[in-house]
């Protein structure tokens, strides 16, 4: 009786230990999540999302302009990882509008990160827009809300300089590298 008692409890421990939730890969990117950020982290959180790292916050000097101000985060090494701007400047309840991913580590569920070309992004996207701006091109991709900025010099001299061109995902070379790599909440 002793033995089948011992054996349900330490049955009960180990179900109840496997049940858990492991914690969210801090690198993993989603559609509405980066690592622990989600797009209803509060700014006052993240120097707790971000304790062992350092979080850096710029206040542009005069309140009244209302411009968004950038949150740094850098590890204690000096890398660094993320700039996020939140929706409010100077509110502390205000949640996150942006993160633009800087470190490597961070990736989509499907291997997308800050050193993939536009080939990767392609194969695991499907591509929702192309903005022709002054220097770069921004290709965005609803299905994860990122949006990934390429300079102008990563295409053909006769894309370059004409802003008015209509780009086709077509006419991307296929090896042109990802400047910044942003997610939009």
């Amino acid at each position: 009786m002793k033995n089948t008692l011992v054996v349900a409890l330490i049955s009960i421990v180990l179900l109840a230990s496997c049940a858990k939730d492991k914690a969210p890969d801090p690198f993993l990117i989603k559609k509405n999540r980066i690592g622990l950020l989600t797009d209803s982290t509060q700014v006052k959180d993240i120097d707790a999302i971000f304790s062992s790292d350092s979080v850096v916050r710029f206040i542009a000097g005069d309140e009244f302009i209302g411009s968004v101000n950038t949150i740094e985060v850098f590890e204690k090494g000096g890398k660094k990882l993320l700039d996020i701007s939140p929706r409010e400047s100077l509110d502390s309840t205000s949640v996150i509008a942006s993160v633009r991913i800087l470190d490597q580590r961070y990736k989509t569920d499907k291997n997308i990160t800050a050193l993939s070309t536009f080939k990767d992004i392609k194969d695991a996207y499907k591509i929702s827009k192309v903005d022709n701006l002054i220097n770069v091109i921004v290709v965005s991709v609803n299905e994860i809300n990122a949006s990934f900025t390429i300079d102008k010099k990563e295409l053909p001299a006769s894309m370059r300089f004409d802003m008015e061109m209509n780009i086709d995902p077509i006419q991307i070379p296929e090896k042109a590298k990802i400047k910044y790599f942003m997610l939009h909440w």
